[in-house]
């Protein structure tokens, strides 16, 4: 907790530091070109806080695995739209020189590295192995994927210790793709994985979402 405090802490005092910088240039912008009182404010508050709510939804996208729809999503349309007005109230309260433009966009731009900072680190997902081990009791199924069923019948026996164990691995299989891609595994992902049929991938990957849908601990 400690660590994770002292790890964030310099990223959010950053962030408010530069946010109220390039807020007081927007407000200054704002009242010069005639939005007197609250409305100077109202405009630095919507500006500031519409960069915050992009970065957000381009977070949540990717954690949703959200597909893009043309070359570029609405949330990264209206992040630049946001940064190009910070920008531009920042240079516009700028002495007209190469150091006065870099030291008034300075609020904005270190404002907008610490936004997209948290963004990136709320995205990040735990380390998951390349590859899971297969259970040594699993190795004679995977190798003949063939003589198993949509029952997870072996040669005609119902052998209820292998059955469990290939559901648990594809259980394994299936929270590792879901903690690596943010999204749950479809029936030809796990069939690839395991080396089986599409019927036997389909029927295990129905069984995990009802034990899921069941609130089955295991």
């Amino acid at each position: 907790m400690i660590t994770r405090l002292a790890d964030t802490a310099p990223v959010l005092v950053l962030a408010m530091i530069a946010g109220a910088g390039s807020f007081t240039h927007i407000r200054d912008t704002a009242t010069e070109h005639g939005q007197a009182g609250w409305m100077a404010w109202a405009v630095a508050v919507c500006i500031d806080l519409t960069c915050v709510m992009a970065a957000r939804e381009r977070q949540r996208d990717r954690k949703n695995g959200r597909e893009r729809r043309g070359w570029i999503s609405w949330p990264t349309l209206v992040l630049v739209g946001g940064i190009t007005l910070s920008l531009s109230a920042n240079l516009a309260q700028a002495d007209p020189s190469a150091w006065g433009w870099i030291t008034a966009a300075t609020p904005a731009g270190a404002f907008l590295t610490a936004v997209s900072m948290l963004e990136r680190r709320s995205t990040e997902r735990p380390a998951v192995p390349d590859e899971l081990a297969v259970p040594d009791e699993l190795d004679p199924v995977l190798q003949k994927p063939a003589v198993l069923d949509e029952n997870g019948t072996e040669n005609g026996q119902n052998d209820t210790s292998t059955a469990g164990a290939l559901l648990d691995y594809a259980r394994r299989i299936a929270d590792e793709h879901h903690a690596r891609h943010g999204r749950p595994i479809t029936r030809d992902n796990l069939r690839a994985r395991l080396g089986v049929s599409s019927q036997l991938a389909s029927a295990l990957l129905r069984t995990l979402r009802d034990t899921t849908t069941k609130g089955d601990p295991s």
